[in-house]
């Protein structure tokens, strides 16, 4: 008996075959190290909570009424012909008193880089804002206090789209 060619002659073994054992699956659903942290995150502020050391929801900043004065002064100065005097925006800027220019979004030192920098048109269909050369980061730093208070005055503390 002739075999086919490319195929060798298979080995046989007297040998029984040997089974593969498979340990037994757990029924219990297991919880991800992440949903842990989650849990013990949301126990702890509940805790703090209910102790009265954490407060719900966002609270404002106690700010240097001085530094707000100063940093209005400047804002009106430097920032209000495209902002607006009131931080509502004009034909030529975007409003400041709008959840995307909340803490979470644009942070105090977006601030302090468009003042540097500038910032090319993204928010807004207005054009691209130019650095402003005569502000010094503490002046900016000023503003920021203004405007950040301005937005608390408008309960404007997050953005919720992040």
């Amino acid at each position: 008996m002739s075999r086919p060619k490319g195929r060798r002659p298979v080995a046989r073994s007297n040998r029984p075959p040997v089974p593969v054992v498979r340990q037994p699956q757990s029924k219990k659903p297991r919880i991800s190290t992440a949903v842990w942290v989650v849990i013990a995150v949301t126990v702890v502020i509940g805790t703090l909570v209910g102790l009265g050391l954490a407060e719900e929801g966002p609270v404002p900043v106690e700010r240097d009424p001085t530094v707000v004065a100063a940093g209005e002064e400047l804002f009106v100065a430097s920032c209000a012909v495209c902002h607006g005097p009131d931080l509502l925006g004009s034909p030529t800027g975007p409003p400041l008193l709008v959840p995307t220019y909340a803490p979470n979004h644009h942070g105090d030192e977006a601030f302090q880089r468009a003042v540097a920098f500038g910032v090319p048109s993204h928010h807004w269909g207005f054009g691209d804002m130019a650095p402003i050369a005569d502000l010094t980061r503490g002046d900016v730093s000023q503003i920021v206090a203004y405007v950040r208070t301005m937005q608390e005055a408008e309960g404007i503390f997050i953005d919720p789209a992040h």
